[in-house]
This record gives C-alpha cells, sequence and structure tokens, in this order.
C-alpha cells in the first residue's frame, strides 16, 4: 500500500468522512439545530417510557401514576438540553483530534465523550430532582427543591448500602437507559475503532498492496482504493 494499513489510519479517515457527512446536512437543512434537540426531546421520551415500563410498569397502576407520566416530560426536556450541548462538544474534539499529528494526542479528545458520559449519570438525577419539584406544582401538591433532593440523596446511599438490592438494580437500570443518550458518542467511536482494527487485521492476513488490488476481496480492495485516492487528493 502506498500509506501504512494501521488501525489509525483507517479510524481517522472514518472519522472524517463522518464529519463531512455532518456538515453537509447542517449546510442543507433549515432549522438543524432545532431539529436536533427535538430529536433528542423525543429519544430522552421514549427512553424514559421504555424504562419506565420495564423496571416500574406497576408505578403506572399506582396512585402516583399521574407524578410519573408527566415526570417525564420536563425530564424529556433538561436531557435533551445536555444532550445537544455534549453534541457540540463531541463535533469540537472530533475536529481538533482529526488535525492531531499524534495518536495520543488523538484518542486525548476522543476520550472527552467517556467524561461526558459520566457527566450524564449526574444530570441524569439534577432532571429528576428539578423535574419532581416542577411536577408537583402541577399537582397542587408543592415539594422544595430540598425535599427532592433529600429523597434522591437517600436512593444513592440505598444503592452503595446494597448495591445488589432488587429496588436499587431497578433504579441503575433505569438511570442507564435515560444517559444511553449521552453514550452515543462513545458507542460510535468504539464502533468506528472496532471496524477499523477488522480492516487492519484483514489487510494483514491479505498481505494487501496497491499492487494487487485485482486479487483481494472487492469491498476490502475498493476501501483501500479510496482511502488512498483521498488521501492522495489531499496531497
Amino acid at each position: 500500500m502506498k500509506h501504512e494499513a494501521t488501525l489509525f489510519f483507517f479510524w481517522r479517515s472514518s472519522l472524517k468522512r463522518f464529519l463531512t457527512w455532518y456538515e453537509n446536512v447542517q449546510a442543507s437543512s433549515r432549522y438543524f439545530y432545532a431539529k436536533i434537540f427535538v430529536g433528542f426531546v423525543l429519544i430522552n421520551l421514549g427512553c424514559f417510557w421504555w424504562a419506565l415500563l420495564t423496571a416500574y410498569p406497576g408505578h403506572l397502576l399506582s396512585t402516583k401514576a399521574q407524578e410519573h407520566i408527566l415526570i417525564g416530560f420536563p425530564v424529556s426536556f433538561l436531557g435533551a438540553i445536555f444532550d445537544s450541548l455534549s453534541l457540540l462538544v463531541t463535533l469540537l474534539m472530533i475536529r481538533r483530534a482529526l488535525t492531531s499529528n499524534s495518536n495520543l494526542v488523538y484518542l486525548g479528545f476522543l476520550s472527552v465523550d467517556i467524561l461526558i458520559a459520566i457527566l450524564a449519570t449526574f444530570w441524569v438525577l439534577f432532571a429528576f430532582v428539578v423535574s419532581g419539584w416542577l411536577v408537583s406544582f402541577v399537582l397542587a401538591v408543592p415539594e422544595t427543591m430540598n425535599s427532592r433532593t433529600t429523597l434522591y440523596q437517600g436512593r444513592l446511599a440505598d444503592l452503595f448500602n446494597d448495591p445488589f438490592g432488587a429496588d436499587n438494580l431497578r433504579n441503575v437500570y433505569f438511570g442507564v437507559i435515560m444517559g444511553a443518550s449521552a453514550l452515543l458518542p462513545t458507542l460510535f467511536h468504539l464502533f468506528l475503532a472496532g471496524k477499523s482494527w477488522v480492516m487492519t487485521i484483514i489487510l494483514k492476513l491479505q498481505s494487501i498492496t496497491s499492487d494487487d488490488y485485482e486479487d483481494a476481496p472487492v469491498p476490502v480492495a475498493k476501501s483501500v482504493q479510496q482511502l488512498n485516492d483521498g488521501s492522495s487528493a489531499q496531497q
């Protein structure tokens, strides 16, 4: 090959293609960020209902069913705010990573998404505290922020004291589902890394060079040729 087929070579190329596609969609779409925000609201609302129906289906038949239903809307709105901001940070990190010459620096920039996923855990707690407080006024049974905060602090304490308790496991499951949208960038990077690793292994096993594309499996040879063409165009 004209350029060494390494994992980072394929990874960077795949990420650059994604960024180009994203920027083209952004440039050609009206109200792009508004659509992104609404999309995140719907994703968070879907995650909320999925978690509620699978973890606590009995809540919909309890005396607090109305409260649980209403909480989903402000939770989804606050979740969309976090997801929208984290998307902007992720795109910034991708651009910085692609311009870096060091693979370690490249990994460092992309690793910021792991930090975002961790912060999402605390944001989910914040969203439920605020949402519960707001819904209490709608239902004419106002609560204080301190009482809502104390409620979730107690649940966290129970989790640390009995991490494998049935209720605590359900709470963890609920939180993971609610934070699923914040995990998407990290999962996307892992997918591209895994795909690049597989392509690198295939090329190594096949010993493909720029002189034997015709003998290579068509999908692999085509991918290599496209990457080389793109690299040559940049030069």
